[in-house]
């Protein structure tokens, strides 16, 4: 059995992700690391999962994940300006080299309209459509 130990570092201190319950969900994650931790059954020693770092303005800027042999994938979240939607992904390998861009384009409404990947050498790889359906209630 798999467990999971869930940490946050914030200005040098470790504080346990339970003891965050003041404040809004950005607040909250303003210039935060959070690191998972595994623990196999029957072992003492931890072992890094996945980290995730938040900026200033709580927007998630980088996640990485890693797996036995180290880092498994990276994703560096890139925004324009003070704004809070996502621009764009950039993916990076075990090797730290870049296997996808993606780059979206948002309704008025703040929602997902599409969604562009492009491969390493900016070859367009495929396209995205989100379609808003509204319920009539």
């Amino acid at each position: 059995m798999k467990k999971i130990l869930a940490v946050a570092l914030m200005v040098g201190v470790l504080v346990p992700l339970m003891a965050q319950n003041t404040g809004s969900k950005k607040e909250r994650k303003k210039n935060l690391v959070v690191k998972e931790w595994n623990l196999k059954a029957g072992s003492q020693t931890p072992f890094l999962d996945n980290v995730v770092t938040y900026d200033e303005m709580g927007r998630k800027v980088e996640e990485i994940e890693y797996a036995s042999y180290g880092q498994k994938y990276r994703i560096v979240f890139e925004y324009e300006g003070k704004n809070t939607k996502c621009s764009r992904e950039v993916e990076y390998n075990d090797k730290n080299k870049v296997v996808s861009i993606k780059k979206f384009e948002y309704n008025a409404d703040g929602t997902k309209s599409k969604q562009y990947t492009y491969l390493p050498n900016g070859k367009l790889k495929s396209t995205k459509i989100y379609e808003r359906i509204t319920r009539e209630q």
